[in-house]
């Protein structure tokens, strides 16, 4: 017996000894020198690579630390990179027994200093679109083997439709002429999931374009190709959650990666309820459900308090930041998150990106709730949450209740949205709060109608208010659906993205007429504001609505310009010595929506629900 077991031993040990050594893969696949954390973690995967041992030999870079993980198939590396390092190929040699492999590890140029990379900011218009339902540019990459389970079916309205990046880069004019300043897309990384998550929010790879969008040079360059068209580029990041087929749930590194890791004898599901994040008068069973429950039973609920998850996600935002370009981070499901990670997160992200802008999905509509996420926030945040942007979630609300309303009474119809702004107080930076009427997990602005007097209405207070505005795709043609029937019949193809479709929106021969009045008005408040200081940087006083009238002024630089909606369907008249301290005695403007002179005396009338921007 003794014998056996010391064969066993020695064929252990010799199996060790020579082991081969395998790395399938390493996060980041490249880092940049310069950067001003000297921290770099790189995560390697491979099988049994837990077992190795790991040296570095190069001039200002050593070894800080190697953490092994539950699962032998998972090592972590951190490096100090000092930042005198200047870009470089160096090697990293991990050994198992007498078995070495040379990984040779890249440090690139950055293409910018941090300080040069600028955000988006109240001067920008957002436009809002899913890549697999704007466009298919390249039908070859809609089919893949090799991916989960999925299928291309236009019909149905939850699965994939095969839009990609290739669309959205043969469409830069569209979006250029339209007036948008800056591309919003929902996520583009790899989302190989069964069903093909067409919507981006299941990510598996974190490095890695979902192939059916095209590939991450290909990104890149659609970047690229957007600045030369004066476009910036959004990008749609989630450190909430990941898709249920990404390796660390096949394989989890840890148990503290996720939370309720035991999912299959104790799975929770968070509550959705986001107060308890504020509630004075929490329990914290509502906060743990809150904040510890997965999402959905497809997307597992990640442990940004584990350090390493944390750096890692820290670490993928950077990267992308350096190597796409991008200008700007949008945040999933914001609060689902560890708040004081996020908190960090945001402090490290800022001081690398001191000109950079994160907007968070903080869904709750209530202004106060909304203003406690916002940076330098003076409300009962327990320390400081240094996300610069924060999604107006109560504009959205109020504008979607007041469109069926007549503005008669205290409290309803356009009366909403001034009492939506009188609340602008609790914010530390107002045009620095993202506005929108319709994303793409609401129901379209228009419902299932076409009222584009309404539409008129709610997009000129949206691109003239003191805001961040982000349109939905489509809003422009009346694109409209509910969700009633599930997310797809909001999350429509633009008509004209695909070859076989009859009918195209994407010029003006292919839209109706009523389209057409709907894009020529977007077009022109759109093309007005791009660059107008007195909407990008002006103050703002409102009024009381009267006689069914809401109005406001922006100003700037002496420059005036003055808005007034009719909040009825009835024609009204409306004294202007209502609003004397603004126009400054102004006696007539211009209506940038139609050119036509306005003349301002003692009383104005006003068709049904119409608008007016009256530049002074």
């Amino acid at each position: 017996m003794k014998k056996l077991l010391y064969l066993i031993v020695m064929m252990l040990f010799s199996f060790n000894l020579f082991a081969s050594v395998n790395i399938d893969k390493i996060d980041p696949p490249f880092w940049y020198a310069g950067m001003k954390s000297p921290e770099l973690q790189l995560f390697v995967y491979g099988e049994n690579i837990g077992d190795a041992s790991v040296s570095v030999n190069y001039p200002g870079i050593s070894l800080s630390s190697t953490v092994r993980l539950e699962s032998n198939n998972y090592l972590i590396v951190y490096l100090h990179i000092d930042p005198s390092v200047q870009p470089c190929t160096f090697p990293i040699t991990f050994t198992i027994g007498k078995k070495k492999l040379v990984k040779q590890y890249e440090l690139l140029a950055r293409a910018k200093a941090g300080s040069e990379r600028m955000g988006f900011d109240a001067s920008d218009a957002l436009y809002l679109l899913m890549p697999d339902r704007f466009a298919n540019g390249n039908p070859d990459n809609d089919n893949l083997p090799g991916m989960s389970p999925y299928k291309i079916d236009r019909n149905d309205p939850n699965a994939r439709h095969g839009g990609d990046l290739a669309g959205i880069s043969n469409n830069l004019q569209y979006f250029k002429d339209l007036g948008v300043t800056a591309l919003w897309f929902t996520p583009v990384l790899e989302n190989n999931m069964e069903g093909g998550s067409y919507h981006g929010y299941a990510t598996t790879d974190y490095y890695k374009v979902d192939p059916r969008f095209g590939t991450n040079e290909e990104y890149k360059q659609l970047i690229a190709e957007a600045h030369d068209n004066d476009l910036k580029i959004v990008m749609d990041m989630i450190f909430n959650h990941n898709g249920f087929e990404h390796p660390w749930i096949k394989d989890m590194p840890s148990k503290d990666f996720f939370n309720y890791p035991d999912y299959e004898n104790n799975f929770k599901q968070t509550s959705f309820k986001l107060t308890p994040l504020v509630d004075p008068y929490r329990s914290q069973y509502d906060f743990d459900q809150m904040v510890n429950g997965w999402f959905v039973p497809s997307m597992p609920d990640l442990n940004q308090k584990n350090p390493h998850v944390y750096t890692y996600l820290k670490q993928n935002s950077f990267w992308w930041i350096e190597y796409a370009d991008i200008d700007g981070i949008r945040m999933d499901t914001y609060p689902y998150a560890d708040y004081d990670a996020m908190s960090d997160w945001m402090r490290e992200l800022n001081e690398e990106y001191p000109n950079f802008n994160t907007v968070g999905e903080t869904w709750v509509t209530e202004p106060a709730y909304t203003a406690w996420w916002q940076k330098d926030s003076k409300l009962s945040a327990p320390k400081n949450s240094n996300l610069k942007s924060v999604m107006d979630f109560s504009f959205f609300d109020k504008i979607n209740t007041a469109k069926t309303e007549q503005t008669e009474t205290w409290f309803k119809g356009l009366d909403r949205i001034y009492s939506n702004f009188v609340y602008d107080y609790l914010y530390p930076d107002p045009s620095n709060v993202l506005a929108f009427i319709e994303n793409h997990d609401t129901d379209r602005f228009l419902g299932e109608g076409q009222d584009l007097p309404m539409l008129k209405q709610a997009a000129t207070i949206l691109l003239t208010t003191r805001r961040i505005p982000q349109l939905y795709y489509g809003t422009e043609i009346m694109m409209n659906g509910v969700k009633s029937q599930s997310d797809g019949y909001v999350r429509k193809d633009f008509p004209g993205g695909w070859n076989d479709d009859t009918v195209s929106a994407l010029t003006a021969e292919g839209r109706t007429p009523l389209q057409n009045e709907s894009y020529d008005f977007f077009k022109t408040l759109l093309n007005w504001r791009k660059g107008n200081e007195v909407i990008a940087k002006g103050d703002m006083v409102q009024f009381m609505p009267q006689n069914g009238v809401y109005a406001y002024a922006r100003q700037y630089d002496g420059k005036t310009v003055f808005v007034m909606l009719n909040g009825t369907d009835a024609e009204t008249t409306v004294p202007l010595s209502f609003y004397k301290e603004v126009l400054n005695g102004h006696t007539s403007g211009t209506d940038v929506l139609t050119g036509k002179t306005v003349v301002l005396q003692d009383k104005l009338t006003m068709a049904p629900r119409e608008s007016l921007v009256i530049e002074l």
